[in-house]
C-alpha cells in the first residue's frame, strides 16, 4: 500500500510494515529485559541481524509517531 495510490486507508501505511504475525514481539522483548521499548531499542540498536533490526525500527516509528 502506497500513500501516494490514493487508497481510503493509505494514512495507515505504518501498520502495513509490521505483519500481523510479528507485531508486539520487540515489546515482549523489551519487556523481559525489564525495560521501555525505546530504553531497549537505543540499548540494541547497533546489535547485529533481527534484533538490530528491529530496534532501529522501534526508534525510527518513534520518530515518525511524533513527527520529527
Amino acid at each position: 500500500m502506497s500513500i501516494k495510490d490514493g487508497h481510503p486507508d493509505a494514512h495507515l501505511w505504518m501498520q502495513a510494515a509490521v505483519p500481523k504475525s510479528r507485531r508486539g514481539i520487540f515489546t515482549a522483548k523489551a519487556k523481559r529485559a525489564g525495560k521501555s521499548v525505546q530504553a531497549y531499542a537505543r540499548a540494541k540498536a547497533h546489535a547485529p541481524g533481527k534484533l538490530g533490526a528491529q530496534a532501529r525500527f522501534a526508534l525510527n516509528a518513534k520518530k515518525v509517531s511524533r513527527g520529527a
